[in-house]
């Protein structure tokens, strides 16, 4: 049997949690009306033309997170391509590429690859001459370098099991690099569950997540990987799936209590906290699962995936929301009965990059990435 990826991750988790429809994913929190749990195809296909434009991102056949270079005009991503060392064993590595498909670059061959993130331009986050602090340079450093997990190094490490909320797969570890690939500095070497890496707009953190001992916990470390700070300290809670604000001081983030580890489908709360563990916040306060937060770069909203009842099919249908972070409106941005989840929104915030499974065939869930235009969103 042909093993599953052990980083492809949150996707193959979620999927695998939330297959089992849920009462309590009948309501729809952004209107409050009950949603049908079943509907004509024609109400489908008038619910998709709600949908602000949609586009397709050529030459990569499945991907899942995705994220924006910080001009805007490349990604960086988790994908399957064709000829892929470990391809026979569904494994995904980093890849680089232009937003519209070209120049594709594979950053590492090496083990199981997830959760990649650019540095952003114009930012020195170390500096020789230390009564300098934080000065821009137009040669910044960061510029041109990433930051990724991967199991290169812990090839004989267990995988895991991901119907096991308390048993992610170890051996995961956290590295540094130029574009293509060169110059790999690894940062963590501990052999724990460290993903679902990003950083912060000022270049000045690394934030990611770890697990120990059954329990995740958000973390951060300095940009040249020292300095290591446990952020959360919750035992009734399992936090992930974090990035920073525009301020480079508070930090969004999606959890679920522990006591529902255990469950296949899991009620999801989206909070905010500062990068000191001060100051936690609630923003989503339904029963259902809110998931996968990345912020508008204005700093007054965020997307995020809810997850409705499916209309044409068995199971959830993941889509994604815009919520206001003053007033708690949430607005909906994608109307397809597929797949649609890991949204991340281009640095002028006109953009919105996503992985959907709309442009498979019925009942397959590979996924692709697609461009939204969001920029005549309004209040």
């Amino acid at each position: 049997m042909v093993k599953k990826s052990v980083f492809l991750f949150l996707l193959i988790f979620i999927i695998s949690i939330l297959f089992i429809s849920n009462p309590i994913f009948l309501t729809n929190a952004v209107s409050g009306e009950t949603a049908q749990q079943t509907s004509p195809k024609e109400d489908v296909q008038k619910a998709e033309e709600k949908e602000l434009p949609v586009t397709h991102i050529p030459n990569i056949p499945k991907a899942a997170e995705s994220y924006f270079s910080p001009d805007g005009k490349s990604l960086i991503c988790q994908a399957q391509m064709p000829g892929d060392p470990g391809i026979e064993t569904n494994a995904y590595h980093a890849y680089t590429a232009n937003i519209d498909g070209t120049n594709i670059h594979r950053i590492n061959d090496k083990g199981e690859d997830a959760c990649n993130f650019y540095f952003p331009d114009g930012v020195v986050t170390w500096n020789p001459i230390s009564w300098i602090k934080k000065v821009k340079y137009l040669f910044s450093p960061n510029s041109k370098r990433i930051v990724w997990t991967s199991t290169k190094d812990n090839l004989d490490m267990p995988k895991g099991d991901w119907s096991d909320a308390k048993n992610y797969p170890q051996g995961a570890e956290l590295y540094i690099s130029d574009l293509d690939g060169a110059n790999v500095k690894r940062l963590t070497n501990n052999k724990y569950y460290d993903a679902e890496v990003t950083v912060s707009p000022d270049g000045r953190w690394i934030l990611f997540g770890r697990q120990i001992d059954g329990k995740m916990d958000l973390w951060k470390m300095k940009s040249d990987g020292t300095g290591e700070v446990q952020i959360t300290h919750t035992p009734d809670w399992q936090e992930g799936g974090a990035n920073y604000m525009p301020d480079s001081k508070t930090i969004l983030y999606r959890a679920w209590k522990t006591e529902d580890d255990a469950k296949r489908a899991k009620p999801m709360t989206i909070f905010t906290i500062k990068d000191d563990g001060t100051d936690m916040k609630q923003i989503t306060h339904d029963d259902g699962t809110n998931w996968a937060p990345f912020p508008h770069p204005n700093g007054k909203y965020f997307a995020f995936v809810k997850v409705l009842p499916a209309i044409t099919h068995p199971g959830p249908n993941f889509e994604i929301y815009m919520m206001n972070m003053e007033t708690g409106k949430q607005t909906r941005l994608t109307y397809s009965d597929a797949f649609d989840g890991f949204p991340s929104i281009s640095p002028d915030g006109k953009m919105m990059m996503f992985s959907s499974s709309r442009g498979s065939k019925p009942g397959d869930r590979t996924l692709s990435l697609y461009l939204m235009d969001i920029s005549s969103l309004k209040d």
